[in-house]
């Protein structure tokens, strides 16, 4: 039987998954209409998301691909509402930002960093656990 830390790092990484699924949805027609980005996404990591598809949707954009991710829960702490903090390994290689109209790719500078680490907050409000900030990286991985 798994132990109360190892379902709640599951939980927590299901709920990180599952609302980066729902950005790439989002980030794929620039709009998070339709999606579930709000089922796992809240406050602050959806405040950015939502500012970066109103510059995406002002600009003709979308983006095609996926990224691939490799999430580890670093720390869970329990408190009256639970916290916890998941580290990744973002690899935008196949994730493409193109032209809407011509379905061309948007030029990029070549000094982006292709593969980043990303942090994330998350906070378990009732059952739920919920993606609160989306911290990029400028480093490497």
């Amino acid at each position: 039987m798994a132990s109360t830390a190892e379902s709640e790092d599951a939980a927590v990484l299901a709920a990180y998954t599952s609302s980066w699924h729902a950005q790439t949805e989002a980030y794929s027609k620039a709009s998070s209409a339709g999606t579930d980005l709000k089922k796992n996404t809240t406050l602050r990591a959806l405040f950015d998301i939502e500012q970066d598809l109103e510059v995406m949707r002002k600009a003709g954009q979308v983006t095609t691909g996926k990224p691939v991710i490799s999430p580890k829960v670093l720390k869970v702490t329990a408190a009256k509402i639970p916290t916890a903090t998941v580290t990744d390994c973002i690899d935008t290689t196949h994730w493409i930002l193109t032209d809407k109209a011509s379905k061309k790719p948007v030029p990029l500078p070549t000094t982006r960093l292709v593969k980043y680490v990303s942090t994330a907050s998350l906070e378990k409000w009732g059952k739920t656990w919920m993606v609160t900030k989306l911290t990029a990286q400028e480093q490497a991985c």
